[in-house]
């Protein structure tokens, strides 16, 4: 089986379109293909790393942006959420930023695996 490309490396080359809402040296912010709801982002490094272990100083500079990012968005309230592994349900490297509002129905993918679900 051929890995496929990674989608991010895409971008950064300039193979692949993307909505950049924010762009760094060593790291960029674009709205996803699916946004949950509005404000939905990416925070992705330019860099190519497996996950967010694999390179620490990348991972602290990709959430330095995502802070700042978080820091002056309208809604206030906001999930930051990343995954490591596919049990994890990661796919590629990236962190979301998920702005939230009493009620807004969305759910969180997580549950505990006993069959009740799990709050954050």
């Amino acid at each position: 089986m051929t890995e496929q490309p990674c989608p991010f490396c895409e971008i950064v080359a300039g193979r692949a379109p993307a909505t950049v809402v924010a762009d760094w040296p060593e790291t960029f912010a674009i709205v996803p293909l699916n946004p949950v709801v509005d404000g939905h982002l990416l925070v992705i490094p330019k860099a190519h790393v497996t996950d967010f272990v694999a390179d620490p100083a990348t991972s602290a500079t990709t959430m330095l942006r995502a802070a700042d990012l978080a820091g002056g968005h309208p809604a206030g309230s906001m999930n930051l959420i990343t995954s490591r592994g596919r049990a994890a349900t990661q796919s590629v490297w990236h962190l979301h930023l998920v702005p939230r509002a009493e009620g807004d129905g969305l759910a969180l993918p997580w549950y505990s695996g006993r069959g009740k679900r799990v709050a954050s």
